[in-house]
């Protein structure tokens, strides 16, 4: 069986795990510890010095989380992985384990709020300088791309905005300039695209959305290729030798997994973002169901923006998945299997009828998350980019009058209910 090559669905179940030795538990156990016993003093000695595998503390590692860890390299058809508490810490892990004062990054204006605030404040604020460019135009992270660049930063498909990333394109530019490309995956989730297929070196997730799938467990992780040449001569925290760590040179003692170790021995042992060996648990139930969860995503969401498209009380709606999207043909290349869960629309009457909007919803609920099962809808300039000046709302996709959905998995005829109800009364 080792030279078969599984099917995503079964690697969702299978990956990174078989059934325990000691029990014959056919779910991964939860490892609720802390610490394990070392064999002798010596073999603790070569666990320290990374010259043996295997758990130390569980800050580092641990066993659950290690499942998890390889499931989701498997899935994105990535070489090694590394898990944090949440999808920002997992963020702040992949950028700060290359990036140091006076670095460079070149990102897409769309992101996420909390990732906007993260690069333009925090990082900022430890001399790591972002470049914000329209991402719609490749060629635009080219011209922003400097000696000093280090990383380009974008999303699959960005929140809110919906913009579609040009994957090859912009995985071309950044790899002719032997700069990384790290992809915000969160979106379109590795059922709906795998952008190591296209060149990027890096995944992030924010594995608390879709990956999980319930809206019970905060999680993220760092994803790498291991086809990116880190000693490009761009890249000294990979090749010199750690200051923090006995002088490895980890990407020449671990080669194409050396980047989740740097990741997981200076960045997870001196930040401490570690996930929780039962948050791990539960995302991997949600990663068992996950095609069969985004495929019925997916198609609710399209039944959704065709009904709003249709509707006379709103007045435009934006989803890829639709013809009318300016994004519809990126789309239809790199999300052929549906184009997300996550739409938004604007109603007749601006912000008060969106904020009546969702006043008025039954069961939908109102709240900052997406990719929950349930039905999601949120008011972004008042909530997730309120910290945004008006000015960044307008470059990030934002308007006042934009309402954000994340279809569930209820019975399409009840969500369209409950949204045609919610509209009668923003209206009046």
């Amino acid at each position: 069986m080792t030279d078969h090559e599984f099917g995503f669905d079964t690697l969702c179940l299978h990956a990174g795990q078989v059934p325990d030795a000691a029990t014959g538990s056919r779910a991964a156990p939860i490892y609720q510890t802390t610490s394990y016993v070392f064999d002798s003093p010596d073999h603790a000695a070569s666990l320290f010095n990374l010259q043996t595998f295997g758990n130390v503390y569980s800050r580092l590692s641990n066993p659950t989380v290690a499942v998890l860890e390889e499931r989701l390299a498997a899935i994105e058809r990535g070489r090694a992985a590394v898990a944090a508490a949440t999808g920002i810490a997992a963020q702040a892990v992949a950028l700060l384990n290359v990036l140091e004062q006076g670095d460079e990054i070149v990102a897409a204006r769309t992101l996420y709020g909390g990732t906007l605030t993260q690069l333009d404040v925090t990082l900022r604020k430890m001399g790591i300088a972002t470049h914000f460019i329209d991402s719609d135009d490749p060629e635009n992270f080219a011209r922003a791309i400097t000696a000093k660049t280090k990383i380009l930063y974008a999303e699959t498909i960005a929140n809110p905005s919906l913009n579609v990333l040009d994957l090859a394109a912009v995985a071309k530019i950044a790899n002719d300039a032997g700069v990384a490309l790290c992809v915000d995956n969160t979106f379109a989730t590795p059922w709906g695209c795998r952008p190591f297929d296209y060149g990027a070196a890096l995944i992030v997730h924010s594995a608390t959305k879709f990956l999980g799938g319930h809206g019970t467990s905060m999680g993220g992780v760092v994803i790498e290729s291991g086809k990116f040449p880190w000693d490009n001569g761009r890249y000294p925290a990979m090749t010199e030798p750690s200051v923090g760590y006995h002088g490895i040179r980890f990407f020449e003692t671990f080669g194409d997994f050396g980047f989740t170790m740097k990741c997981r021995m200076e960045c997870l042992r001196t930040l401490g973002p570690a996930l929780s060996p039962f948050n791990a648990f539960l995302l991997l139930q949600g990663i068992e169901t996950l095609p069969l969860r985004m495929e019925r995503h997916c198609a609710n969401a399209l039944a959704v923006a065709r009904h709003l498209e249709a509707h006379p009380r709103v007045r435009w709606v934006n989803y890829p998945g639709l013809p009318s999207s300016r994004y519809h043909d990126l789309a239809r290349r790199y999300l052929p299997r549906g184009a997300g869960a996550v739409l938004t629309f604007g109603i007749e009457g601006g912000a008060s009828a969106g904020a009546k909007f969702i006043e008025s919803v039954e069961f939908l609920s109102h709240l900052a998350n997406i990719g929950d099962a349930k039905t999601l809808v949120i008011h972004p300039a008042s909530t997730t980019h309120r910290q945004l000046n008006q000015e960044q709302q307008r470059a990030a996709g934002v308007t006042a009058d934009l309402v954000r959905v994340s279809v569930g998995l209820e019975s399409i005829e009840d969500i369209l209910w409950d949204i045609d109800k919610a509209l009668d009364k923003a209206a009046s």
